[in-house]
């Protein structure tokens, strides 16, 4: 057998460099770069490397599959016209470097979307990058000193309003975080998770050091494959594609508003049967209700208090006599029929007549307590708005606003008197209810109803201060509606359906006692922990709570804020809320003990291994303390002697079971130190020294809460 030849096998066959390449392809760097992009391409880092280490090296298996696409001609073609006008223009002949321009090669990228996708979900899995990349050059301004053209800026920006119109008509988001890079979003697209980063929308400044024309390259294969995307989803929902955009709303700055005019249901965000938010209200007004203006929240709460009036009703019509209950149920009318026969008529017209007078009189009261309460109610508001206009809208004035009770039963200040008016039981019903928000009839379980209907019922008025599209991603993919000022609102500042106002400064020329004035924050802590927040918390003027990232898992971390801990336990209120209306829907029956840990905030927590031992030895500690009472005459002493020694012995048995059970994890981590082997050893001390490091960062952050707290 012959001898192989250095250089004939292995590494040095199956690696080659880039200059190799360079010149097996015939182009030159950039082209080759750009080529590299496209398909996909990545250098390769060989165990060992034949031409030296300071070396790029590809597979040739990559460099030859190179030979075979459409794109190398066309980047020759590219070549030899650009040759060209650099000759005409050197020759000073504009009118030939003209002809030649409007003949440039032109080529598309869909068959390098097929190639790197075969299927849609693959696609999906890799849709991060090229959202952030887009949505980044949506807001870089297109400057020639940087190479980024205007029609590329223009298509970028088209393409991520499609892309959030998709998402706010599919209502896809689940999470949403503000950080200082910009705002993270992250949708369910068809099973798959796809997150990506919003950069502020302020002045950009370019660094000199980035190479543009890598970005752009990347860039254009991101449009393309943007566009499959885009046109797969729309279609899936039955609406045409590309969509129209409105280009009167978009000079106006309208934003998301300029593409989802033309999406069908869109225009109203996630109104009834879609309709737009004009036409509802015009439908509102012409049916002349007497709830025309009323915050919906507030008829909610009325809804629910009334279901609750039926429900005990019924209750104590069941304990009636069943005869009883059809006498009350047919009037005394009917009664006297039934005991005096056929005379019984007029007797029955005579006290139907008498019940009628009675009501009226009953009726006349109530109309003058009513007519007193409203002046009463009136005097209380001359008095609240003289306060506001007094005390002015710092943070005391933040304090004292009305719009801290529209949470109260679960605020720390209108907690109380909730529970005083309506008992601890009703004030946790309450609770789940209100935080639940439009999402209350929905099946608790189902986080995509959830958040499709989290904000239903709620008109959002933005100000000019706040990030108004990423206020109008938010809401309408949650399910409310928003309007601003300015051209193209769907509601103005003044309209009595607007239950929450968005603004961002500390004092307002005007303020409505019919909604809520938030902070931003308040919209995306509520979107991401499926709950209606304390609306006082988030009062202009004062400092809001922290801002918990949705995508950190305090239970992973080991770390969990207080504030965290505070929406956990609005969350399971609301979940139970929701879980209690289902059953009520369904005919079953409304479990007591279900609705009172939620109103407490532990949710019907597990106990935990150690707990339940101890919990055991207390059971134990307890019998044996019973059957030395009953053994009284025993040498053991009197049955007070009993009981104090059966609890003496519980805490030493649990000292003893805990020393042996360190003795025991000793043992075990002494065995296992000396059956490891090197390499396994290593990681294991790399994996308890990260353990300790995430041990300790948790015990600072408690110290340093705890010292926040305290002060």
């Amino acid at each position: 057998m012959l001898k192989k030849k250095k250089g004939q096998a292995g590494n040095a066959v199956q690696y080659v460099t880039r200059n190799q390449a360079l010149k097996k392809l015939q182009l030159k760097l950039s082209e080759f770069r750009r080529l590299c992009i496209l398909k996909g391409i990545h250098p390769r880092e060989p165990k060992k490397k034949p031409q030296g280490h300071h070396k790029t090296y590809y597979h040739v298996k990559d460099i030859s599959y190179l030979l075979h696409e459409p794109l190398l001609k066309k980047a020759r073609e590219l070549y030899a016209f650009e040759k060209k006008v650099r000759r005409a223009k050197a020759k000073q002949n504009k009118e030939l470097a003209a002809r030649l321009a409007a003949r440039k090669p032109s080529y598309r990228l869909d068959h390098l979307v097929r190639e790197r996708y075969p299927s849609f979900v693959d696609a999906l899995r890799d849709l991060d990058d090229p959202l952030t990349m887009v949505h980044l050059f949506a807001v870089l301004p297109a400057e020639r000193a940087h190479g980024i053209p205007a029609p590329v800026v223009q298509l970028s920006r088209r393409l991520v309003l499609e892309w959030q119109a998709w998402v706010v008509r599919a209502h896809a988001l689940r999470k949403t975080f503000i950080s200082v890079k910009g705002y993270y979003y992250q949708a369910e697209v068809q099973g798959q998770r796809v997150t990506w980063l919003v950069p502020h929308a302020t002045g950009q400044v370019l660094p000199p050091d980035v190479d543009y024309k890598v970005m752009l390259t990347f860039l254009d294969f991101y449009h393309t494959l943007l566009q499959f995307v885009n046109f797969k989803l729309y279609h899936s929902l039955g609406l045409r594609y590309p969509p129209l955009l409105d280009n009167k709303l978009e000079a106006a700055a309208a934003g998301l508003e300029a593409m989802m005019k033309d999406l069908a249901g869109g225009a109203g965000g996630s109104g009834a049967q879609g309709a737009p938010l004009l036409e509802q209200g015009s439908q509102q007004r012409e049916a002349g209700g007497e709830g025309q203006g009323v915050n919906p929240s507030a008829q909610q709460r009325i809804g629910s208090l009334a279901d609750r009036v039926r429900q005990l009703e019924r209750e104590i019509e069941g304990e009636r006599p069943q005869h009883a209950g059809r006498a009350a149920a047919a009037g005394p009318a009917a009664a006297a029929q039934q005991a005096g026969g056929g005379d019984g008529e007029a007797e029955g017209e005579e006290e139907e007549e008498e019940e009628e007078e009675a009501a009226f009189e009953i009726d006349s009261g109530d109309e003058a307590v009513a007519a007193s309460d409203s002046e009463e109610e009136e005097e209380e508001e001359s008095d609240d708005d003289d306060e506001q206009e007094s005390g002015g809208e710092g943070g005391e004035g933040a304090a004292a606003d009305p719009s801290d009770g529209y949470l109260a039963p679960w605020t720390a200040g209108g907690g109380e008197e909730a529970e005083e008016e309506e008992g601890e039981e009703e004030a946790g019903v309450l609770d789940g209810d209100l935080a639940a928000g439009g999402a209350a009839d929905v099946d608790a379980d189902d986080d995509a109803a959830v958040c499709a209907h989290l904000f239903k019922g709620l008109v959002f008025f933005l100000g000019r201060e706040v990030p108004r599209e990423h206020l109008l991603l938010v809401v309408r993919a949650f399910g409310g509606q928003a309007g601003w000022a300015g051209e193209g609102s769907p509601v103005a500042e003044g309209d009595e359906r607007i239950t929450h106002q968005v603004v961002d400064r500390p004092t307002q020329g005007h303020r409505f006692l019919s909604r809520e004035y938030v902070q931003p924050q308040w919209v995306f802590d509520s979107a991401n922990f499926r709950v209606l927040a304390a609306p006082g918390l988030y009062a202009p003027g004062r400092a809001p709570p922290p801002h918990l990232s949705p995508f950190v898992s305090g239970e992973e971390e080991g770390y969990v804020p207080e504030y965290g801990k505070q929406l956990a336990a609005l969350q399971e209120a609301a979940h139970a809320a929701r879980r209690r209306r289902a059953a009520a829907a369904a005919g079953g029956d409304v479990f007591v003990g279900e609705v009172a840990a939620a109103a407490e905030g532990g949710g019907g927590a597990v106990l935990s291994a150690e707990e339940e031992l101890e919990a055991a030895e207390a059971r134990y500690a307890a019998d044996l303390a019973k059957e030395m009472k009953q053994a009284g005459e025993d040498a053991a002493g009197s049955p007070e002697q009993a009981e104090e020694e059966a609890a003496a012995a519980a805490p030493a048995a649990r000292k003893r079971r805990a020393g042996g059970e360190e003795e025991q994890a000793a043992d075990e981590a002494a065995m296992k130190d000396i059956m490891m082997t090197r390499k396994t050893k290593k990681l294991y001390q790399g994996l308890q020294k990260t353990r300790a490091a995430k041990k300790a960062r948790v015990t600072a952050l408690e110290q340093k809460a705890a010292a926040i707290k305290g002060r």
